[in-house]
């Protein structure tokens, strides 16, 4: 098959892109790299550096291609929180003109990448796809209507769409900024330098942790897998893990002595995260396999940069 990823040189475009080019298809890869690293791409993904809202140049991209996997977007909930309109120009226009774009040159099946984030705190667990959305920051908002656009603009113009709610996936790769670094490799770092891991909050708050393997399966049986259209899926673990147990398994796996600082007066975000995994099961045959603990010596082995 024809594939176009936006977003490819981000962690999971990456991790996709190289996967789908190992099996054999023929793999275009987009990205303006405001955090991607083309260098993690191999030989056999077609890369082209642009905006995801440059619609020239996603005609010319789209041109004989199958699927589209769109991951492009910013995808940090406290930068959201400074820069709302950033967001929405990136996660929501640029969904946008991804549909158009795919309208005008006729490509027919597209994979949104959206996020767990946009349920917000529910009064039960696990979190089920037909809860009520209660998205909490600007990122979780624009992931919402970025649903909305491609299920309403998929059904208007006969484009088949499923949309993925990847919850906490971690893993090789994972971009590590100077402000707000995701949790899992930031500790796993943390505890390699005998750092401090800092918590917001006490601890409590749970989160769905899922590693990148699983992850991928997801999103290559979503590329052919039948009655999916307008479909909106998670795909997450289906552990509900506290921060604390994740310091600890951290700890464990590393070695360290580092000591864990909790900040009780931080808010630590949405107050329990857990993915319902029965659709996935049904309509993906998703079904993970790795343990936070395998997760994290997987991460360790495979990212010599934690070492650093």
């Amino acid at each position: 098959m024809n594939f176009l990823i936006t977003g490819a040189a981000g962690f999971l475009g990456a991790a996709l892109a190289n996967r789908l080019a190992r099996e054999g298809h023929q793999v275009r890869g987009l990205d303006d790299l405001s955090t991607g690293d083309p260098q993690s791409l191999g030989p056999d993904v077609h890369f082209t550096r642009g905006d995801v809202n440059d619609r020239p140049k996603l005609w010319t991209l789209l041109q004989d291609v199958d699927c589209v996997y769109h991951l492009a977007a910013r995808v940090s909930v406290q930068e959201s929180v400074l820069y709302p309109r950033e967001y929405n120009a990136v996660n929501v226009g640029g969904t946008v003109s991804l549909m158009e774009a795919m309208r005008d040159v006729g490509v027919r099946r597209v994979v949104l990448v959206s996020s767990g984030a946009i349920y917000g705190d529910q009064g039960e667990q696990p979190l089920k796809e037909n809860m009520t959305p209660n998205p909490r920051s600007p990122y979780a908002v624009s992931k919402l209507a970025a649903e909305f656009y491609v299920n309403t603009i998929g059904d208007l113009w006969n484009i088949e769409t499923v949309s993925l709610r990847v919850f906490n996936a971690y893993g090789p790769g994972q971009h590590l900024p100077p402000s707000h670094p995701p949790v899992v490799p930031n500790f796993l770092r943390q505890a390699l330098r005998g750092g401090s891991l800092v918590v917001h909050g006490d601890g409590s708050q749970t989160r769905d942790y899922v590693y990148v393997d699983d992850v991928l399966s997801a999103l290559v049986a979503a590329s052919t897998a039948p009655n999916l259209d307008g479909l909106t899926i998670n795909v997450g673990s289906g552990r509900e893990t506290p921060v604390r147990d994740l310091v600890r398994t951290v700890l464990a796996v590393t070695g360290s002595s580092a000591e864990p600082i909790y900040s009780p007066n931080t808010p630590g975000g949405v107050s329990r995260m857990c993915a319902d995994l029965t659709l996935a099961g049904k309509k993906l045959n998703y079904h993970p396999s790795i343990s936070l603990e395998d997760g994290l010596r997987l991460t360790l082995q495979r990212d010599p940069r934690l070492n650093k």
